[in-house]
């Protein structure tokens, strides 16, 4: 519960600052987590990103002030973070598919995002397979792309394609998928295998050392990489009390088939630590 607890007094302190500069570490702060992790677990569990949730809840409330009052566009525009009319005229266009002067009209059309709350509920077990292991540090060498949050999802698998579309010209066949570096909205992705120091660094390439210590192991498929994703965050962690999180970086392992298989081994790695 006090996971829970945290995780609501974070989405409290949003709702209460929506007029004012919100950062993401001040967020992630009120729910004890890192801005990589709080990102990834209000995405599971939320359907959007923080961003996506910011911009909805000051539009409804923008809407609310303009077709409810006589204040001007300008002065709202200025008090949900907005630099100018005409970037808060096309963002609220978006959101509510009129612009701000047709929200004072009676009868106007607009749209509502209401706050979330994080509620607890029984929908029936899951099962979920993982192991405990602890593992040594280790080197990765490989390739990487910055990235933001707000639309990691969608770009990163177009990052493979491109480098799977390489074919043999690729300096590293991609062992691993590594989310490391997060500072604020932003953080490196690597495409990797491991390192041994006695091996030649490929041009374009880089190295990187993993820490050691202990990990939560999640097997899944290509096909269900997402959705043991989403379950790691929703589900798994929310009811984890003798381990907490440790470290801002997760990584994605894909082996090769087994003996008489066609489908690559994949692996979801947590770092965790003793609660």
């Amino acid at each position: 519960m006090d996971w829970i607890e945290g995780f609501q007094e974070s989405l409290d302190y949003i709702e209460e600052n929506l007029s004012g500069e919100l950062d993401i570490e001040e967020i992630a702060g009120r729910a004890a987590l890192s801005p990589f992790y709080y990102q990834r677990i209000f995405g599971a569990l939320c359907g959007l990103t923080v961003g996506d949730y910011i911009r909805a809840r000051r539009m409804t409330l923008a809407a609310q002030e303009l077709s409810g009052s006589g204040i001007r566009v300008i002065d709202v525009a200025v008090k949900y973070g907005y630099d100018s009319p005409d970037s808060f005229a096309k963002a609220f266009q978006r959101f509510h598919g009129i612009t701000p002067s047709q929200a004072r009209e009676p009868g106007a059309t607009l749209r509502s995002f209401a706050p979330l709350h994080i509620k607890i509920t029984l929908e029936g077990g899951s099962m979920m397979d993982y192991r405990i292991v602890e593992k040594a540090s280790f080197t990765i060498m490989g390739v990487r792309r910055p990235f933001n949050c707000d639309t990691s999802y969608q770009e990163i698998p177009k990052f493979w394609k491109e480098w799977l579309a390489q074919g043999d010209k690729r300096p590293v066949m991609g062992t691993f998928g590594v989310c490391l570096d997060m500072d604020g909205k932003n953080f490196d992705y690597w495409i990797a295998d491991l390192y041994f120091p006695w091996e030649e660094i490929p041009e374009g390439c880089e190295t990187r050392v993993i820490p050691g210590g202990l990990w939560a192991q999640f097997p899944c498929t290509l096909a269900t990489l997402q959705e043991t994703n989403t379950k790691i965050w929703s589900e798994w962690l929310p009811s984890l009390t003798s381990y907490a999180i440790a470290g801002d970086y997760d990584i994605e392992v894909y082996l090769e088939p087994e003996p008489g298989s066609q489908e690559v081994r994949t692996y979801i790695w947590v770092p965790i630590k003793k609660a």
